[in-house]
């Protein structure tokens, strides 16, 4: 038996998910802007009430480690650390394009007949400013194909794999993308899709029953690229 909560703050979405045994109970989530400090933990809260459970119940807590929003990860990751040393529950470390895309949907399979189209991937992408994004590049399995990058992207980006497979892009990076890619045949993009904690449910159920835990003192978010603070606009200030 494991109960177990599942947070995800890497994007501009706030979302928990409570998991028993693999399977969702509870689920808030939010893509309000800039809203993760404020309603986290009552997000959390309600996810508990409604399902009747206490907070000393779960049994483990996983994050979505990242890569993502500098912010939204670190408010996720403390949140998750803290309760875990509170409860002495453990912790989980869930990548979050790994998650994306187990979440992502799936397009009908092409026919065979149809070069460049026998083999689907995935590729979840996060929004990191401008023209780059955080990617990876995934099989219908969940195995990671391409290694996770931030890239900035063009008209050249994917090709190598978008001659031989059919690509299904999604996540709010893929949104300023599409016109790179959108009239090539084998770009898919799905509409409206953002993370969210149920999908990392199987993942850390996963993780849970092998016991792959992460350590509360050395753990920290998967960044990716090093935070750049912006300068203040402050009258006076250069």
């Amino acid at each position: 038996m494991s109960l177990i909560l599942n947070i995800e703050t890497a994007t501009g979405v706030c979302s928990v998910a409570l998991a028993q045994d693999g399977k969702l109970i509870g689920l808030v989530e939010s893509n309000t802007k800039n809203s993760h400090s404020s309603v986290l933990t009552l997000f959390m809260d309600e996810v508990l009430k409604t399902a009747g459970v206490a907070l000393s119940d779960i049994d483990a807590v996983a994050v979505s480690e990242g890569p993502g929003s500098y912010t939204g990860l670190r408010i996720g990751v403390a949140t998750a650390k803290g309760l875990c040393y509170a409860l002495e529950k453990p912790l989980i470390g869930v990548s979050t394009l790994r998650a994306m895309a187990i979440g992502m949907p799936h397009p009908p399979t092409p026919s065979p007949s149809r070069e460049g189209e026998n083999n689907i991937l995935y590729c979840p992408m996060i929004d990191a400013r401008r023209m780059e994004v955080y990617c990876a590049i995934f099989d219908e399995k969940g195995n990671e194909i391409r290694e996770t990058r931030a890239e900035i992207m063009d008209e050249n980006s994917f090709m190598e794999y978008l001659g031989k497979n059919r690509i299904v892009f999604a996540g709010d990076g893929a949104l300023k993308c599409r016109p790179l890619f959108d009239k090539h045949p084998n770009a898919v993009f799905s509409e409206d899709f953002q993370a969210s904690a149920k999908f990392m449910i199987s993942l850390s159920e996963e993780k849970f029953s092998q016991k792959k835990f992460e350590d509360l003192v050395y753990f920290e978010p998967y960044y990716l690229k090093d935070f750049i603070a912006g300068k203040p606009r402050v009258k006076g200030l250069k």
